[in-house]
């Protein structure tokens, strides 16, 4: 076995315990570390304080600050490491220089993980059980480079061949075929990731023409780095002609509703009709806020806090109404029967004044009262209103308005009509003296 970095060091540690060489590397080391993480946080609060946004891609500042501050202790032991090395041994550089590097490479895995996966919210069970894994692997790779068992490994690995169809293929090449998909995939994602979180910030373009372009923009990374990680592996691109057949044929037959929906959801995206935040009716259904657009379903989230997963093919076969399309205001009515015995006129006022009192309800266009109908039990009447916040629920607003409508009729004494009928009981012996008999459901 080769000499490795840790044997070395132990021959230097043994050997010049006391020679200020030793002293100097680690005051270096601590330096070096504490340098780092000091303009580390100096970068960060100066982005902050200053507002500074990169164009190239936007990073956030608080998470990412945890990856620069390993990265730039990692080039000051460089730069000692070459400067120190011209007057003493510099082992414990050495040794340090792989630590801090998958040190920095972990919290780097990390931001991105969590840039892809955890966006807006917590990091789910499964994506911190794969950070504790690949940490796991990069802390037993650096073990095994310092202990110099790395390039033992590589070589084991290389022996073991394994079949692949006509050629062999060495256990070795797998895993470097996986990680290079592996990498390449992560870094696409990543990078869709901050291609839609640019978009969503563009307020002066269409929010449906912002999540196409997002969508399409992470189809596209996905698919160049399917194609690059197939390169770098050695796969001939040309074998996809046969896949892509294969995979025409199951579209015909077996995937017709799911490609369906996905391209429903392309085809709404564009032509505009449904907008994230739009309240839309979906077959006389369901009634709710747009919260998502993706590429299959929608998501319309009710008053009550129910959401509702709407295939974008039922978009697009069915009536659909958008209560929030070109205009955000929207009518709502409430119906009352007052009694014949009232001042029609005078009742008409009072609806009006009395909606016209409600926070939510616009002035502009005003509250309006109609008579509707001359019904056998009273004048049916209606008061017509507008609001400008159909977010809020349609129920609460009603609720305000009935009750200050009951409140005006109380103060006013206007009766509010209900159903009457009159029995006549005719030629029935023992009640010849009882010619009519009101009787009165509620």
């Amino acid at each position: 076995m080769t000499p490795s970095l840790l044997s070395s060091l132990l021959s230097d540690l043994w050997a010049d315990l006391h020679d200020p060489g030793l002293l100097w590397q680690i005051v270096t080391l601590a330096a070096c570390i504490g340098a780092g993480s000091l303009l580390a946080r100096l970068l960060r609060s100066k982005v902050t304080a200053q507002g500074i946004q990169l164009h190239v891609m936007r990073l956030d500042v608080e998470s990412f600050g945890r990856v620069v501050s390993p990265l730039l202790a990692l080039s000051f032991i460089a730069i000692a490491k070459h400067i120190l090395a011209q007057w003493h041994h510099v082992n414990l550089l050495r040794v340090a220089i792989p630590l801090v590097g998958s040190f920095a490479l972990i919290r780097f895995a990390f931001y991105m993980l969590r840039r892809i996966f955890a966006r807006g919210g917590k990091a789910g069970s499964l994506l911190l059980t794969f950070e504790k894994v690949f940490a796991t692997v990069v802390w037993c790779g650096v073990a095994l480079y310092i202990t110099g068992l790395w390039s033992e490994l590589v070589q084991y690995l290389e022996q073991i061949v394994l079949p692949v169809g006509r050629k062999q293929v060495s256990l070795f090449t797998i895993a470097q075929a996986g990680m290079s998909v592996l990498v390449t995939l992560v870094i696409a994602l990543w990078a869709g990731a901050v291609l839609e979180e640019r978009l969503m910030r563009m307020e002066t373009v269409h929010s449906s023409l912002r999540v196409v372009a997002a969508r399409m923009g992470k189809a596209l990374f996905i698919l160049l780095a399917v194609l690059l990680s197939l390169s770098l592996v050695g796969i001939d691109l040309t074998v996809l002609s046969v896949f892509g057949g294969a995979l025409g044929v199951g579209l015909g037959l077996g995937l017709q509703k799911i490609v369906s929906s996905y391209v429903s959801g392309f085809v709404v995206l564009l032509e505009r009709s449904l907008a994230i935040g739009d309240f839309v009716m979906v077959d006389n259904k369901h009634f709710g806020q747009v919260t998502q657009i993706n590429t299959r379903y929608t998501i319309v989230r009710s008053m009550d806090g129910i959401e509702t997963i709407v295939p974008n093919e039922t978009l697009l076969s069915s009536t659909v109404q958008n209560y929030s399309l070109t205009d955000r205001t929207l009518r709502l009515g409430t119906r009352i029967t007052i009694s014949y015995r009232s001042d029609m006129e005078q009742v008409l006022r009072l609806l009006e004044q009395a909606a016209s009192g409600v926070a939510r309800v616009l002035k502009d266009p005003k509250p309006q009262a109609l008579l509707l109908k001359f019904q056998a039990d009273g004048l049916e009447l209606e008061l017509g209103f507008w609001i400008a916040d159909p977010e809020n629920g349609r129920g609460g607003v009603l609720s305000e308005v009935n009750r200050a409508i009951w409140k005006i009729l109380q103060e006013h004494h206007i009766e509010v009509s209900y159903p009457q009928r009159e029995i006549r009981i005719i030629g029935t012996a023992g009640v010849t003296d009882l010619e009519r008999l009101p009787v009165t459901n509620a």
